[in-house]
């Protein structure tokens, strides 16, 4: 009798047990601290194994939800100092590595998989979604994280006097004018034709936070800047969407980009900036105003998701509107929020899911687009509706009309969803083959 000699498959590493949960938020804390070392120590002997190491990291991540479904709020409550503090997102992050070891990635992890490609990264801002996820759905936490994302950036107040000066602020990839009562936001990422990555959300959110605390500033404009690229040299582009590029380079992150845009600058706009209660009023109020995006050529991706949440969109009559999401392997943002808000359930997943074209001036593309004119004319028609909504009592009607037909608690709920499902896309290996077929492509 012979005994075949093929070798067989390894088995899967079997996952440890987490730890048991339920003794209060201290001891609850210790004990999931202790087993996440335990399966960073397992990971590091695993190596670069996924196979073998695919368990443990669905192991730990079980652990970092069932203690953020537990204490989301005591734990919020301790890195805020009892809600005190209003913190940004990576600031929340970089407290949590020493308060709670192990639940996000260190910062020597965060930078190590930031230097890696897309299809060679190891999945550790799965560990933030699910950190965020947390804080965003808790009833209690979340609000207050929403309100603190809504808070004038730094950058933003320590160029607002220079702004106020001259009127003019000039950021590198977006220049801010002040032209009558009108601050004109204008987005020059020539080399990627508008297209947002990281450093183009944090300055887009300097750029929006300057319009909103301008007291001379009454409407707020968004336009893309002439382009270089020979197809639409000297044509004025909206957005591209993502930077595919930065993409899968691994230079697109979750908290940077995917996040921060969302609980930043598009949701400043449609919400305005969040601003402590100085008791110098019987009410509180966000600083708000109308805002009009102005779509030449073409909005994109991304760019399709931001015009949702504009008061007037202007576009030329030769633009279209395309959200390509699926067939780059991502969630569109809040589109999918918002989308079947504004144009129909039907229309909502024929652009989501089968990437269907918008044209602008069609009956379709006017429940996105306020007014369509001949490209010659889209500076008079802004400046004509700008006008128009300069009016007082739009920011009184665009708070009773944003309060209703998107809750600020609906908004947030959605998120939560988002962090984590965007951090699934992020990981699947159909992504990364989409962003290897676009990659060889253009270099082709």
């Amino acid at each position: 009798m012979t005994t075949s000699t093929t070798p067989r498959p390894p088995e899967p590493a079997r996952a440890p047990d987490g730890p048991v949960l339920g003794r209060g938020y201290a001891e609850d804390r210790e004990a999931t601290v202790a087993f996440l070392a335990r399966t960073e120590d397992a990971l590091r002997a695993a190596g670069q194994d996924r196979a073998a190491t695919a368990g443990t990291h669905t192991a730990a991540r079980r652990a970092r939800r069932r203690f953020m479904e537990h204490h989301a709020a005591a734990l919020y409550a301790e890195l805020t100092t009892g809600y005190r503090e209003f913190l940004r997102l990576d600031d929340l992050a970089a407290r949590t590595r020493e308060l709670v070891p192990g639940l996000v990635p260190t910062k020597s992890q965060a930078e190590e998989e930031r230097r890696r490609p897309q299809r060679d990264k190891e999945g550790r801002e799965t560990d933030h979604g699910i950190f965020f996820w947390g804080l965003l759905r808790d009833d209690t936490a979340g609000p207050h994280l929403m309100e603190a994302m809504r808070r004038p950036t730094p950058r933003a107040l320590a160029a607002l006097p220079a702004f106020r000066a001259t009127g003019r602020a000039d950021l590198g990839l977006v220049t801010v004018e002040r032209r009558g009562d009108t601050g004109e936001v204008t987005v020059d990422n020539a080399r990627f034709l508008n297209a947002e990555d990281d450093l183009l959300v944090a300055v887009l959110e300097t750029a929006v936070d300057l319009v909103l605390l301008d007291d001379a500033v009454r409407v707020g404009v968004m336009r893309g800047a002439p382009m270089t690229h020979p197809r639409y040299a000297g044509r004025r582009v909206f957005s591209a969407g993502i930077n595919l590029t930065r993409l899968h380079q691994g230079e697109i992150s979750l908290i940077d980009f995917f996040l921060d845009r969302e609980l930043g600058y598009i949701n400043k706009i449609f919400r305005g900036l969040s601003v402590p209660d100085t008791g110098a009023d019987w009410l509180a109020e966000p600083v708000e105003k109308p805002w009009i995006a102005a779509v030449d050529t073409f909005a994109i991706g991304g760019g399709a998701q931001i015009l949702l949440v504009f008061d007037r969109v202007i576009a030329a009559d030769d633009a279209y509107v395309t959200l390509p999401a699926l067939r780059e392997g991502i969630i569109p943002g809040a589109a999918n929020l918002r989308l079947p808000r504004a144009v129909g359930n039907r229309l909502a997943r024929q652009a989501i899911f089968a990437d269907r074209r918008i044209e602008a001036a069609s009956p379709e593309g006017r429940l996105l687009c306020d007014e369509t004119v001949p490209a010659g004319r889209l500076t008079e028609a802004v400046a004509a509706a700008a006008a128009e909504l300069a009016n007082p009592a739009v920011v009184s009607n665009r708070r009773v009309l944003h309060a209703h037909e998107e809750p600020e608690d609906e908004f947030r709920r959605y998120m939560a969803t988002y962090a984590v499902e965007q951090c699934r896309r992020l990981t699947s290996d159909d992504l990364v083959e989409n962003l290897e077929r676009t990659w060889i492509s253009r270099k082709r």
